[in-house]
């Protein structure tokens, strides 16, 4: 009994000591005064890049590695003493300025049970865990209590007053969630840093930053650099990231920004002479080219820029700049082409419409040049960056509004990249049940709530497969309305099937205006475009020693969701090729060409031209609805309007024949609408080259 009775007390004297606050001073390590020296030694490392660390944080700049380096020191000191109040105060304070903040949570409780008077900004960090943790209105009181009790709180009062809005902006919106899922993509994260994901408009191509383990050597808190890596998405899996290939990344931080819409540009930013500054990279075939430094009124000499995104149409970049004493974050700038052929920037101006005296950015345009994305501290962000949208309204941008919870969370939210038709985004974030550190997160909207007529038994059986906490006040996403159809595809040779670099063309058809035009991948073949619905187009392609190619398709107005996906094969220019000339337009049943038709019948002019050797068949085909007789006649006439166009043009007529096969030579069935419309057609066959 004496015995349990001596193990019991020593239990309980444990336990009081754990509970008290145990300082770094003789008076408690008697018998080990060189393990205390060693310890105290390191606090006083450690306290050197603190201080330095929060210095930069007053005045909203990046403080380096000074919170990872200090954390070292202070971490040292607490294998000697784990019952310290201020050394498991300054730990919290160095992880919550990590990219897990999470991990203050523990540390920053503890100081504060051990002695919460033993640091000036002990209630501010307690509140900030506490934030971190969903306790919304007891943040609030602890930031309270700080104001109340720090006479200097004034220096740090828009750091309280920010806070203190994240708290009253989360504790409502919790409770509404908007219509999205958010999930981490696990075969994508690492406990690294994984973040700054970038998409092609299909969603099939990403591009990421991670500082895992990449081969380079690590710096001298053993990380890595920072590198770019790219993953495709096949059959609803994303393949393992690889470091993109060619001249980008380096052993230094090279981060990525923004993918061009057609994924052949990259923007980056990297140091440069002790300065951040915006970088731009080409894709030929397989490689990344070495990538040159943006314009100077994009990459001045002044200021750090990072994070530009490609306007829709090509003509400018929007980017992140802190300004010249740097004590204000960074604000979200613009910049416009003069000319696209010598790429002369104008000086970059600052969009204050969006901006919040915090940092702002990373940004994202979407495709339909109406809608811009920005992650950014302040405004009624519920807590670290919060990703908004802004809206252009006659020429203006609108004051951004937080996209909600569960796509922002206490924690970093931050960078946006979404697909054509808006139903999917991919953002990335520190929140809790991460892999540690940011992680990439695909987001999932739902779109406006549609309440059925059921029930009330299929309704409770539908609330138990996807609960709703009130249907009557849940928030909903505003999906972009403007509708977009992807246009992708490959081209290849018809016969060996090997990638042909070609030159694309998109021809608005209602007018014959060439809208874009861009070069498929050498190596691989592909192409991706973006087109707006209501339209009917024209896809015209060339490559050297080829004839080229054409469609035409509508995307109705209102169109969502479309894919149109093509592997256009291109024939050599020899004798026995036959070409469909996909953009010839006739009414029905006439043979009068329409004035849609002259861009397709100019390419073939200039074809022949090129080549003076070229001599064709024009050939008219019809469907089998009506008689066979004026079906032959029909298309004779529509091949020989062909030819008198040509003729018309300068061909010779030597060079030229017609003749209409009526539905004599169907290539689908005739049994359906679409079949038809194939076997109404006007083709040339080489007959002499």
């Amino acid at each position: 009994m004496k015995k349990l009775i001596i193990i019991y007390s020593a239990f309980l004297m444990q336990s009081f000591l754990f509970g008290q606050n145990v300082d770094f001073k003789s008076s408690n390590f008697k018998d080990d005064k060189d393990g205390l020296k060693k310890a105290t030694d390191e606090i006083k490392l450690g306290e050197t890049f603190f201080d330095a660390a929060n210095e930069a944080v007053f005045k909203v700049q990046d403080p380096g590695l000074n919170f990872k380096k200090a954390l070292i020191h202070f971490e040292n000191a607490q294998k000697f003493n784990s019952n310290n109040a201020l050394n498991n105060f300054r730990i919290g304070v160095c992880h919550s300025y990590s990219t897990d903040p999470g991990k203050c949570i523990p540390f920053i409780h503890k100081a504060y049970e051990l002695d919460k008077e033993c640091d000036p900004f002990m209630n501010y960090y307690y509140g900030y865990t506490l934030q971190l943790e969903g306790k919304f209105e007891d943040a609030m009181k602890a930031y309270s209590a700080f104001e109340a009790g720090y006479k200097k709180s004034e220096e740090f009062g828009k750091f309280v007053t920010m806070h203190v809005n994240e708290c009253k902006n989360a504790r409502g919106s919790f409770q509404s969630p908007v219509r999205a899922w958010v999930d981490n993509i696990k075969e994508l994260n690492t406990p690294y840093d994984d973040y700054a994901p970038s998409i092609t408009t299909d969603g099939s191509e990403i591009i990421f930053t991670s500082n895992r383990p990449n081969g380079h050597i690590p710096n001298e808190l053993n990380e890595y650099d920072k590198d770019i890596y790219s993953a495709s998405l096949s059959q609803m899996k994303w393949s393992a990231p690889k470091q993109i290939q060619g001249g980008v990344n380096t052993a230094s931080h090279d981060v990525s920004n923004n993918l061009s819409f057609d994924g052949t540009k990259m923007l980056l930013h990297r140091e440069d002479n002790g300065q951040m500054d915006i970088y731009e990279s080409n894709l030929k075939g397989l490689n990344w080219s070495n990538p040159t430094k943006m314009h100077f009124a994009i990459s001045s000499t002044r200021a750090n820029e990072i994070y530009a995104a490609y306007s829709n149409d090509g003509w400018s970049i929007l980017f992140s700049r802190d300004n010249a004493n740097r004590t204000s974050g960074f604000d979200v700038m613009y910049s416009g082409m003069q000319s696209k052929i010598q790429r002369d920037y104008m000086a970059a101006t600052m969009l204050s419409e969006v901006n919040t005296g915090f940092n702002d950015g990373p940004i994202y345009l979407h495709v339909d040049g109406e809608t811009m994305y920005i992650a950014a501290q302040g405004k009624t962000s519920y807590g670290g960056y919060d990703i908004f949208k802004s809206k252009k309204v006659q020429g203006n941008w609108t004051k951004p509004v937080n996209m909600g919870y569960p796509i922002n969370t206490q924690y970093d939210d931050f960078f946006f990249a979404t697909t054509a038709n808006n139903k999917y985004a991919f953002i990335a974030s520190n929140r809790e049940g991460g892999n540690g550190g940011y992680d990439l997160y695909k987001v999932t909207f739902w779109g406006e709530e549609k309440i059925p007529l059921v029930d009330v038994e299929d309704y409770l059986l539908a609330s138990i497969i996807m609960p709703m906490k009130d249907p009557q006040v849940e928030g909903t996403v505003d999906v972009n309305r403007k509708s977009f159809t992807v246009f992708k595809g490959k081209t290849l040779d018809a016969l060996t099937k090997n990638a042909v670099e070609s030159q694309i063309e998109i021809i608005d058809n209602s007018n014959g205006n060439v809208i874009e035009i861009f070069t498929t991948n050498s190596a691989t073949g592909k192409f991706i475009i973006t087109l707006a619905s209501g339209k009917n187009y024209g896809i015209v392609v060339k490559a050297d020693g080829y004839l080229f190619h054409s469609e035409n398709f509508d995307i109705p107005r209102g169109a969502v969701d479309n894919l149109v996906e093509k592997i256009i094969e291109l024939k050599n220019v020899k004798i026995g090729n036959i070409i469909t000339l996909k953009n010839v337009f006739f009414d029905t049943g006439k043979s009068v060409l329409r004035q849609e038709s002259n861009g397709e019948l100019d390419r073939l002019v200039k074809l022949m031209n090129d080549g003076p050797a070229i001599k064709i068949e024009l050939s008219g085909h019809t469907d089998n609805t009506g008689s066979a007789s004026l079906n032959n006649q029909l298309s004779q006439s529509r091949a020989e309007a062909v030819m008198n166009y040509l003729k018309g043009k300068g061909i010779s007529a030597n060079r030229i024949t017609a003749v209409g096969f009526g539905s004599t030579q169907p290539v689908e069935t005739n049994n359906t609408a679409a079949g038809r419309q194939e076997n109404r057609r006007t083709e040339f066959k080489i007959t002499g080259n």
